[in-house]
């Protein structure tokens, strides 16, 4: 039995190493590529160390001259400004109607629950069209408002917090109501400081989630260079520098770093509430 047991857990690691290899390739290609010129990146037989370490293709992501009126450290800006207001509105919103749900009754509640509900189960895709057409009729378009705002209210987000209060003995709110405490007091007083791991996991998913959106941006017509996202940027390097892929591969590169900061921050609140979302 030891043995079987010894051979299965070698077999399940060996798997792992495999999947992970798989994974992380695509990154581990992609650092010393970010120093390679043109020819060397092409190369057969590729080498994966550059023969001579090259700064060019960051050179070029940080000159003014990068893309007609575009900067990629101004969109790098903008990215970062319009992920954290999400992060910071999207936590508000979702929070207290999550906390209306878990703690409040009233006339329609459970209506409008399953029609939250019914909304998961609704590709994004499907509704994209109506959701630029809207955003169109309230000329929201080319603002920072328009990236921001259409994402804000998330069914998952709301049923992930609703199910984590259900968690929070309703002796601690009751004390509370009993003391005096209003209703906002309770929630940013009780319901508040107990939510920080969840809130770790849903605020990570949702700046991730705005980090590198892409086809929004691009189809609600946001021209305005100042806003520009950087995943939009690296899309036009594509175009722009075509062929010279070291430099769209650098620009990649540091994209990356803001959301590995991140998690590396962030790593054990994640792991954690991703166990919290399993055990509910």
């Amino acid at each position: 039995m030891n043995k079987r047991k010894v051979i299965k857990t070698l077999i399940l690691s060996l798997i792992c190493l495999i999947v992970v290899a798989i994974i992380l390739f695509p990154i581990i290609w992609m650092l010393p590529a970010a120093f390679k010129g043109k020819v060397e990146i092409w190369a057969l037989p590729n080498t994966w160390l550059p023969k001579v370490f090259k700064f060019d293709n960051f050179e070029k992501i940080f000159s003014d001259n990068l893309m007609n009126d575009i900067s990629f450290v101004s969109s790098l800006g903008a990215t970062s400004l319009v992920s954290v207001i999400a992060v910071v509105c999207s936590l508000i919103v979702n929070m207290f109607a999550a906390y209306v749900f878990a703690n409040f009754e009233f006339r329609g509640k459970n209506f409008l629950w399953y029609y939250f509900l019914i909304t998961m189960f609704i590709p994004g895709i499907t509704i994209l069209l109506t959701s630029i057409r809207v955003v169109s009729v309230l000329k929201m378009t080319d603002t920072i408002a328009v990236l921001i705002i259409p994402g804000l209210v998330s069914a998952y987000n709301i049923f992930f917090f609703r199910q984590f209060y259900f968690g929070i003995p309703r002796s601690l709110e009751e004390a509370a109501i009993i003391d005096g405490c209003s209703r906002f007091r309770i929630f940013f007083k009780v319901f508040l400081p107990m939510s920080v791991t969840p809130m770790v996991i849903i605020g990570v998913s949702v700046f991730m989630g705005y980090w590198n959106s892409f086809m929004w941006p691009t189809l609600t017509i946001v021209n305005n260079s100042a806003i520009a996202q950087v995943m939009q940027v690296i899309r036009q390097l594509n175009s722009t520098y075509s062929g010279e892929y070291g430099v769209v591969i650098a620009a990649t590169l540091i994209s990356i770093l803001i959301p590995l900061t991140l998690f590396t921050i962030f790593q054990k609140k994640i792991i954690a509430g991703i166990a919290i979302s399993g055990l509910k």
